[in-house]
């Protein structure tokens, strides 16, 4: 047997003729779609006269925009790598920095204190 029964054959034709149907319903007219526009809240107000070309607040905010850029980029971000530099690799005594301190041995006076290193005491005891 080849081929569609008739009920197979009426019923693809009759699903293509409602896919062909549905994909023209899905095109719009000029007309739509017809909904009402809302008038703008209060946000959308501020933001449509904010962002309007040539606006004064939209030139000063630039202006600050730029002028706060720069000053990060070419004057703090360096300034604090010169200080960082400065302060940990190149000073002779950086500020409380102490690379290494130095051995106490019994009878050496603490610099910060004022106080001497005891005797350790002796144990007459084996290895």
């Amino acid at each position: 047997m080849s081929g569609y029964t008739p009920d197979e054959k009426l019923r693809l034709d009759q699903l293509a003729q409602l896919r062909r149907q549905w994909l023209k319903d899905q095109e719009l007219s000029p007309r739509e779609p017809v909904v009402q526009a809302k008038p703008p809240g209060a946000v959308a107000k501020f933001w449509e006269r904010f962002l309007e070309p040539k606006s004064l607040w939209r030139l000063y905010t630039y202006k600050a925009y730029r002028g706060s850029y720069l000053t990060l980029t070419r004057v703090l971000i360096p300034a604090w790598i010169v200080h960082y530099v400065v302060k940990y690799h190149s000073a002779e005594k950086p500020y409380g920095i102490v690379a290494l301190k130095p051995r106490l041995f019994p009878g050496d006076t603490i610099m910060e204190t004022g106080e001497v290193v005891p005797e350790l005491p002796e144990s007459h005891g084996h290895h």
